[in-house]
Formats: structure tokens, C-alpha cells, sequence
């Protein structure tokens, strides 16, 4: 850390508590706010989705997050986060560490979760019962189980045939998935440790999830393909809703751990 600790204007901070966040970058407050334009805010510095007060790793899974979230969904999730940002940059030790976080939150807690929902249930819990992720030496060992797992979820999406292209999926996995994902690497690469093995991880999240996802929708089409067109949809919808709330709490808590994760080995 810094060898000051940025303050939070209380006014400004009752402000903020006041407004929604809205999605993109904004020239100043009249135009709106990201929830990173908000940190900078209520920390006192010049206007920016960069603040210098917080970390690059979490600010880099928030923008990300902030603007993939529907506008409903963003101030209830991400608005109480702002003062606990201020002040969370630190070492590169403990932002690598952060990284490993985010990553580890997206191999052994969000992908089983749609495994799961496939019917993988034991491909689920291999992944949930690995050892922690401290450090991306680690993810070599990782690579065989992510991609059997993807064999695995291959198999299931290919058995139900289930249609490519249905429109309840886009308002539930862009959302509850993509956005998290893209959050969690953008967290991981942040760190500036993209070593060939971090790489690699990152090459096989890609696979592991482009079936992952796959499977989650064949898995609950496949439940429901039976009934009337709209039924299906909204069973469907109800069953991915479901497993999205979870997750965005889940993230939203990952990311008070990573604010809390002040040394390394710290959780």
C-alpha cells in the first residue's frame, strides 16, 4: 500500500448513495456514473474509471462487470461496493493474489455451478474439490480436468440437440456468465503475470466454458422440450435465473474478499 490512506468524502459518498450506476464512461457526474467512476468520486480524485486509489485487478473485473449487468441489476449489486474499493491498491504480491482469487472463484465455484445443471454433477464436484488456486504455477495441473470436463459437457450438449439459437439463453448467460468470465480473466491478465502457463489457463477457461454453456441450455431444454414453446421458455428462464442470482452474489462476495485480501496468503 501507498504510504497514505485515501479518505472517503462523506458528502459525496451520501451522493453517490443516492443516483444509479449506469453502464460505460461518463464525462462527469451529470452524465452519470460506472461504479469505478464512483470510486474516484467519493475518493476526491480527477474523474476517472481508473481510479489510482483502487486496485487495477478488482477495478478491471468491475468495468467489466458494471457494464455487462442489466440496468436493474447494477446499482442493487455493485453500489455498496464503492467505498470498500477506496484504498485497495497495494502491492503487486497481493494484486497477483487478488488474480488467483478471481480465478479460482471461476473454476471451482461458477463453472461447476453449470455443470451441475447439465447433469455433471460428479465432473462438478472434481472441479469444486481441487486445492485452492494461491499462485498461476499452478494451472498446468489444472488443464486435463478442465478439458475432460469439456468432453464431458461436449457429450451431453451433442445428445440433446437442443436448439443453437433460442432467445431465453441471451437475457441469462450473456448476463450470469459471460460478463463474469470476462471479468475474472480480465482480473487475472491485470495482474501483468501472463506467463505461458497463465495463458494456457486462459485458453482452456475458453474451451471449458464454450461447452459449459452449451450444456446448461441443453440441460434444462432437454427437461422441458416436451411441453408447449412457451412453458418451455419460461422453465427454462426459471431454472437459469435461479443458478444467475446465486452467482452474482457469490461474485459480489468474491469481490469483498478481494478487497479484504490485504497480504498475501490473506483471504
Amino acid at each position: 500500500m501507498g504510504t497514505s490512506t485515501p479518505s472517503i468524502d462523506a458528502a459525496r459518498l451520501a451522493e453517490v448513495q443516492k443516483m444509479d450506476l449506469s453502464n460505460g464512461s461518463h464525462s462527469g457526474i451529470s452524465e452519470g456514473m460506472c461504479v469505478m467512476e464512483a470510486v474516484s468520486f467519493v475518493a476526491g480524485e480527477p474523474w476517472s474509471d481508473h481510479p489510482q486509489c483502487a486496485c487495477p485487478v478488482i477495478g478491471a473485473f468491475l468495468r467489466i462487470w458494471n457494464d455487462s449487468l442489466p440496468d436493474d441489476e447494477r446499482t442493487e449489486l455493485l453500489r455498496d461496493l464503492v467505498p470498500l474499493l477506496v484504498g485497495t491498491r497495494s502491492t503487486p504480491s497481493v494484486e497477483q493474489r487478488r488474480g488467483t482469487m478471481a480465478a479460482d472463484w471461476l473454476i471451482r465455484t461458477y463453472t461447476p455451478a453449470w455443470l451441475r445443471l447439465a447433469g455433471l454433477t460428479s465432473q462438478a464436484d472434481q472441479l469444486a474439490a481441487l486445492p485452492e488456486i494461491f499462485d498461476f504455477a499452478q494451472t498446468p495441473g489444472l488443464i486435463p480436468i478442465l478439458r475432460a470436463a469439456r468432453r464431458d459437457a461436449a457429450t451431453v450438449r451433442h445428445a440433446t440437440g437442443c436448439p443453437g439459437n433460442a432467445d431465453v439463453w441471451a437475457d441469462v448467460l450473456i448476463t450470469a456468465g459471460d460478463a463474469v468470465r470476462d471479468a475474472a480473466r480480465a482480473a487475472v491478465l491485470a495482474t501483468g503475470e501472463a506467463t505461458g502457463e497463465v495463458i494456457v489457463l486462459d485458453d482452456a477457461l475458453d474451451d471449458v466454458w464454450d461447452d459449459v454453456w452449451s450444456t446448461s441450455r441443453a440441460a434444462v431444454w432437454a427437461t422441458v422440450k416436451a411441453t408447449a414453446k412457451a412453458t418451455a421458455k419460461a422453465t427454462a428462464g426459471d431454472a437459469l435465473k435461479s443458478i444467475k442470482a446465486e452467482l452474482q452474489q457469490s461474485a459480489k462476495a468474491l469481490v469483498i474478499r478481494m478487497c479484504e485480501c490485504t497480504t498475501v496468503g490473506a483471504e
